[in-house]
């Protein structure tokens, strides 16, 4: 086997992306952040089972058994962290409450971490095919047609309008009566009722995934707090604190490199209580670790929630909508009289609706307005085609009447 094949046999960042059928924000929490996380809990891992966790300080008396089973004893047991200035509590409840609970499960938490910010894409990619269409091989169509030849690119921009076509032509309402008119005017007026009749299925789930997101990553800050016991909200300013008023990084009590352990040695009927003195190499990581995660945390926690108010702007006023197809239409000059721009509003409302227009925003999000904006001609082309069609066949038996009558 040559070098090749094993490079080649490794995932590329395309795999690991998965599809695009969302934002760059959303790939910046299932992707990035899963890919972060994951890459510090190997660190980690390696650290611990790589190398020696801990070494401890002990006694002279301690042979080399003694020696092992007070670094095995205290790894496995928490330690506790008194400053060195500070004289050892006599009260062992004092020590309890400085114990450092947190770094024999940093991989673990680390991974879980990873699992919470890749959960609403899993959550995304398994009830997106509810709404009837397939969105990942649609975005993956209009993606290619950058790179295709002319004729390519139009054969493929009519084979995406006419499935899409079909797909809104499908799940309009067919029958009307009071339960049917409801959910019309509760959809209308309210875009998070999940309805995929009212075309409002794809937006609903995926401003749900959005607040998923949100409420993911600023779950993390409270997570943390209760993993590492400590005020990890503030952790970032009081480093940047420090950096500024002293010039320099000191240790962090929070991850504290030098550690007290007590245990106890049965010898007959004598127990005898000993108190050792640990350091913590791992903590070494951990500290570093867990800064630049409250650091990348508070990014992706901005950004994801200004992202969210962005689509919430987007979906809940309808005007967003006919004006996002308006200006399409206008860059296709397609809009050239009064009774075109009526037209674009029922376009628009009645035909396209919340997720006609939210699967065009992906297409443009995730290709070009080139391309979106060849899509949305066609798609207007066809919806005037077919209205011109139903106009005729609805007027030309009054007209045969008249002749008759005549």
């Amino acid at each position: 086997m040559g070098i090749g094949d094993v490079i080649s046999g490794v995932p590329s960042l395309k795999k690991l992306q998965g599809a695009s059928n969302d934002d760059w924000i959303d790939r910046i929490n299932h992707v990035w952040t899963v890919f972060i996380f994951a890459l510090f809990a190997i660190v980690v891992t390696t650290s611990q089972f790589g190398g020696d966790p801990i070494h401890c300080w002990c006694p002279a008396e301690f042979t080399g058994a003694y020696v092992d089973y007070a670094k095995s004893y205290c790894w496995i047991k928490n330690t506790y962290y008194i400053p060195m200035d500070t004289p050892i509590p006599v009260d062992h409840r004092e020590r309890d409450s400085e114990e450092l609970t947190y770094y024999q499960w940093v991989p673990l938490i680390l991974l879980f971490q990873a699992f919470m910010f890749k959960f609403p894409n899993i959550i995304w990619r398994l009830f997106n095919g509810g709404a009837g269409i397939n969105m990942e091989k649609i975005v993956d169509m209009a993606e290619k047609t950058q790179l295709g030849s002319p004729d390519d690119r139009k054969q493929t921009i009519e084979h995406i309008s006419v499935y899409m076509d079909r797909w809104l032509m499908t799940h309009q309402n067919y029958h009307w009566n009071i339960i049917v008119r409801a959910k019309q005017k509760m959809a209308r007026f309210c875009c998070f009722f999940c309805n995929k009749r009212a075309g409002t299925y794809l937006t609903a789930l995926y401003l749900f995934v959005k607040v998923m997101y949100a409420s993911n990553v600023i779950g993390q800050f409270f997570l943390l707090n209760a993993f590492l016991a400590t005020d990890y909200n503030m952790y970032g300013f009081e480093v940047l604190a420090m950096l500024s008023n002293q010039g320099d990084w000191k240790e962090s009590p929070r991850f504290p490199r030098i550690t007290l352990c007590d245990f106890r040695i049965r010898q007959l009927q004598n127990i005898q209580t000993w108190t050792v003195q640990c350091v913590l190499p791992i903590n070494l990581f951990n500290e570093k670790i867990f800064i630049f995660i409250w650091f990348w945390l508070v990014l992706v926690a901005t950004l994801t929630c200004i992202n969210l108010m962005s689509w919430l702007y987007t979906v809940v006023f309808k005007r967003n909508r006919v004006a996002y197809i308006k200006k399409y239409l206008k860059i296709n000059n397609a809009l050239g009289s009064a009774a075109d721009k009526r037209l674009c509003v029922t376009f628009a409302d009645n035909y396209l609706r919340d997720d006609g227009v939210f699967v065009l925003r992906v297409i443009s999000k995730n290709s070009t307005d080139l391309v979106t904006s060849d899509l949305v001609k066609e798609l207007w082309a066809n919806y005037k085609d077919k209205k011109s069609s139903r106009a005729n066949e609805h007027y030309e038996p009054a007209d045969e009447a008249k002749e008759s009558l005549a």
